[in-house]
Formats: structure tokens, C-alpha cells, sequence
């Protein structure tokens, strides 16, 4: 059975809604006290504060009264019945170097999965005041009271392209940094450190091209229906179509600029 339109309206409203609940829970505490731990990743560190844990309990608790028969997914507290046919993928606060440090790039990350696949995903960022929602319905942006549509841009040479990667040096490997310099030489504009704010940007049509690396499901899933939706590709650097595997990824406007991009990517592909 297919997922109707009118219950697919339903989740997107109950999306905006949990948008809401988060925001709530972490304005209170950008550029204030936010009690920084580092969960002691391998890969150096790796800071959480009280705004994620605090936020990703309040939008499970939510989903818990409205939907109980609901999974979740979280980045903070780990996977509630992962396998049931609506799951909720959650990433309170993707980007928390940028939280720390009082730079407005950080988003909070929410996806649906319906029987296994992103279906439905937003971009938040509360203190613009920001919201970018998508699904195979199309992709818009809820802003300052506002509503418009969102549709990626042409831009079918690499030459001509706006990139973007978070973290070159920090998360990359060396044959996927090598992959990405290549890239990189060859775009007119490069953009760092704005997490998954670039993909908001990429649906926006302001950004061509993101390219990351060694990403979870969370930091990935809420992107898919939001490019899809704006008309833009989400792939892995072989480019097949990602949906919740995360690791290598690539999110373009335009086909052509992506497959001269994969050219130098699929030699790094794991």
C-alpha cells in the first residue's frame, strides 16, 4: 500500500511541529551555558551539549504521545524499533562545533522513513528562523512568516559550480582528500564549516554541489526528500542514489555538474 497524500500532509504538518519543539529547547542555550561534554570519539573530539541531549528527548517524547507505534532513530540516545514502517531519524543539533562557537549554521536534522525509505525530511535552523522541509510533493522553505518553493540551479559545468564540505582535513581520508582537492581545483567557489546548513543551501539553489564523508544515517536521511523534492541528486561518490546507508556523499543541482565531479570521486569510493 502506498503512502497517501493526505497522511503523507499530515506527517509534514506533525514535521513542523517538532521543528517547533526543538527550537524550543535549544535557542534558550545558543550563546549561552551549554554544558559541553565530548562523548570521546575515535576520531578526536567529538562535543555534545545539554541543548542536543535536551532537544532529541523532547521531540522523542513528542513522537512517544502522538505516534507510539512510531520508531526513532537518534544521533543522542540510539534506535527505538528501528524496524517499524514509519521511523523518525533525528540529528537534534548537526553541526555542534558551529553551536559552541555562536555560529548560526548549525541545523537540527529530522527525517521519516516509511518502510525503510526517507519519505519525508526537514532542515532546520531556529535562530534564522528557518525551515526547509521536502518530499516527493516538492520542497519548500518556511521563513519569517513566509512560505516559498524551493528549486535547485542549473549548473551543468564543474567550472562554474559553488562547493562545499564541512571539514576537508578532518574528514576526509587520504585518498578521499586527494578525490576532494581534485574537485575543489577544478569549482570556481568553496565554501567550509557549514555542515548540513550547505545542503539547505544546495535545495535553496545558492550551493551546486556538497561533498562529505563518513556520515551516520542521521546526518543524511532529513536531506534526501528535501533535494529529491527541490529537483537535485543525492548520491554516494559512485554515484548511486543514497538514501540511508550515509558514509561518502554527494548532493548536486544538476546531473552534469555531479558526473564531472564523480569523475575525480569514484577513484576514492569505498
Amino acid at each position: 500500500m502506498d503512502l497517501s497524500p493526505e497522511r503523507l500532509e499530515a506527517l509534514d504538518a506533525f514535521l513542523v511541529e517538532l521543528n517547533q519543539a526543538a527550537a524550543a529547547a535549544i535557542l534558550p542555550l545558543f550563546r549561552a551555558e551549554h554544558g559541553l561534554e565530548d562523548k570521546g570519539s575515535p576520531r578526536g573530539f567529538d562535543p555534545v551539549t545539554a541543548a542536543d541531549r535536551g532537544a532529541e528527548a523532547a521531540l522523542r517524547r513528542l513522537i512517544g504521545e502522538r505516534f507510539p507505534g512510531h520508531g526513532v532513530i537518534g544521533e543522542e540516545y540510539g534506535a527505538d524499533r528501528p524496524e517499524a514502517e514509519f521511523v523518525w531519524v533525528i540529528d537534534p543539533i548537526d553541526g555542534t562545533r558551529a553551536f559552541i562557537a555562536g555560529l548560526p549554521v548549525w541545523t537540527t536534522l529530522i527525517a521519516l522513513r516509511w518502510q525503510g525509505e526517507p519519505v519525508l525530511g526537514s532542515i532546520g535552523q531556529a535562530y534564522l528562523d528557518e525551515l526547509f522541509v521536502g518530499s516527493r510533493q516538492g520542497s519548500r522553505l518556511l521563513a519569517r512568516g513566509e512560505t516559498r518553493p524551493l528549486r535547485v540551479r542549473e549548473c551543468p559545468r564543474l567550472t562554474e559550480a559553488v562547493i562545499a564540505t564541512t571539514d576537508a582535513e578532518g574528514c576526509f581520508t587520504g585518498a578521499e582528500y586527494g578525490a576532494w582537492s581534485q574537485v575543489r581545483a577544478a569549482a570556481r567557489v568553496a565554501r567550509f564549516g557549514c555542515d548540513a546548513y550547505a545542503y539547505a543551501m544546495a535545495a535553496m539553489g545558492s550551493v551546486d554541489l556538497v561533498v562529505e564523508a563518513g556520515l551516520k544515517s542521521w546526518d543524511i536521511e532529513a536531506a534526501v526528500p528535501l533535494i529529491e523534492g527541490a529537483g537535485g541528486l543525492v548520491t554516494d561518490w559512485r554515484g548511486e542514489r543514497l538514501g540511508r546507508e550515509g558514509g561518502q556523499m554527494a548532493i548536486a543541482g544538476d546531473r552534469r555538474c555531479l558526473e564531472e565531479a564523480l569523475v575525480a570521486l569514484s577513484r576514492a569510493a569505498d
